[in-house]
């Protein structure tokens, strides 16, 4: 058997971390296997989905290279045939015509709820051997509803949750098709997974309670059930449901934020499934690695500063070249062009390892290609009367070594010597006067990439 799996995002929002999440196992396990997985657009809300969250889907999936062998497949494209199907149902009398209005079902709802029962439809218009249906009204467009069975217990064995068991008692008839005849979601999924040939439905543990619901269907067609896997779902760092402030948010916003994809996928692949002690690892070591038998049914913690971790770990290791032009693009949002010099290659290697996002790169290496904004509480705090004087003989000094960081370096020193102070006292002064802050890497590389006119440029210009 091949294997087959599937992700089947509603484009009814952005692709974010949990969907993201649900992709990379699904993606994953098909990898593992050899198999085969297929992208699908779940679109049949026609009010909420829109196109420009299917166009976020797949931007999203491009971006963190999720590529899929099959798709990606558009539900509504498939009208007629879930429409046969239907008829098929119909026919074979596991689906029926309901010809309830919205204001009975209504009334059948308040009064369970007032007798203290779960409310449910009661199967007035289910057929049953022996039974005599009402005359359908001629003004009134039915519903299809799925002829769930009354008895036994839907049993299946999750590959994450175990054995879960469902009374068919506590299942009522579903609606399939809505009074104008579109299908409805369970309905749409139970054909395409069948007819898709999917074996594994990996998928968030809210669909748990679709779960019986489409197996009977699936037994009513006379379908092969898939194995359902249902993960669980991720909490912000505070034990809460993932909101935005947790980072739930979409996908390519962590492209915007600066984050590399390898970072997130190794991310997500940590949320929930382990292997041994590993922390940080390609997907193609993931996807050798991975199993179902290893994901914890337990919810799993979103931790942003785990992730900038990881994203800080995979910026170390990137291409300075790949680097280079994703800060250059970054750069040119805000309104900075790159010059030949300093070359930004030296800039990048200077800095990467000392930022978490490609954000935090662009912005700290902006004074490179334009005149620095200063902190007005570093130029308080170092750009004392005091240091005046020594920054003017530095400027002396400069302007007669060999521009490389050791003669800067040297000069510095004999400042410090001269004026009897400590290398910070000049240092963290010169930080100021050249990028804006007091924070920077080593100061005379720093002088060196600016470029001895611009140097002397910048400290002038902040002399008395």
């Amino acid at each position: 058997m091949i294997v087959r799996t599937r992700f089947a995002p509603s484009p009814t929002g952005f692709l974010h971390i949990g969907g993201a999440r649900t992709a990379l196992f699904s993606w994953a396990f098909a990898k593992k296997n050899v198999g085969q997985f297929i992208l699908r657009i779940e679109d049949t809300d026609v009010a909420r989905s829109t196109p420009e969250a299917v166009q976020a889907i797949l931007d999203g999936m491009q971006w963190l290279g999720l590529d899929y062998d099959e798709g990606p497949f558009y539900q509504m494209q498939r009208m007629d045939r879930y429409k046969q199907v239907l008829q098929t149902m119909l026919d074979a009398g596991t689906a029926y015509y309901c010809y309830c209005t919205k204001d009975e079902l209504d009334a059948l709802r308040e009064s369970q709820m007032q007798q203290g029962a779960k409310p449910r439809y009661d199967g007035r218009w289910r057929p049953e051997s022996g039974k005599t249906l009402a005359t359908p009204p001629q003004d009134i467009p039915p519903v299809i509803r799925f002829k769930n069975p009354q008895v036994g217990n839907v049993v299946w064995r999750d590959l994450v949750k175990g054995e879960i068991s469902i009374a068919n008692q506590e299942l009522d008839d579903l609606i399939i098709a809505r009074a104008d005849g579109t299908p409805t979601y369970n309905f749409c999924v139970v054909v395409d997974d069948w007819e898709m040939g999917i074996t594994q439905v990996i998928r968030g543990d809210d669909h748990v309670n679709n779960t019986p619901r489409q197996i009977n269907m699936l037994m009513a067609l006379g379908a092969t059930i898939p194995q359902y896997a249902h993960l669980s779902m991720i909490l912000g760092s505070d034990g809460q449901k993932l909101s935005k402030r947790h980072g739930a948010v979409s996908v390519m916003q962590y492209h915007e934020d600066g984050y590399l994809p390898e970072a997130i996928l190794n991310y997500l692949a940590r949320l929930g499934w382990s292997h041994g002690d590993e922390e940080i690892f390609s997907m193609q070591q993931f996807c050798q690695w991975f199993d179902l038998d290893h994901i914890t049914s337990s919810a799993a913690q979103f931790n942003t500063e785990k992730l900038n971790w990881l994203n800080a770990h995979y910026i170390k290791l990137a291409d300075n070249n790949l680097l280079a032009a994703d800060v250059t693009e970054r750069l040119a949002k805000l309104n900075i062009k790159v010059t030949a010099q300093p070359p930004l290659l030296e800039v990048i290697g200077l800095y990467k390892e000392r930022v978490n996002t490609l954000n935090e790169l662009a912005t700290n290496i902006a004074y490179f290609y334009q005149q620095p904004v200063r902190d007005a509480v570093a130029a308080e705090k170092h750009l004392t009367a005091d240091i005046m004087p020594a920054m003017t003989n530095l400027v002396a000094l400069l302007k007669a070594v060999d521009w490389q960081p050791e003669a800067i370096h040297q000069a510095i020193n004999e400042v410090v010597t001269q004026h009897a102070l400590k290398f910070p006292k000049v240092a963290m002064p010169l930080r100021v006067m050249l990028t804006g802050i007091a924070q920077s890497p080593s100061i005379d590389q720093v002088m060196a990439l600016l470029g001895k006119s611009e140097v002397l440029s910048r400290i002038e210009a902040a002399l008395p």
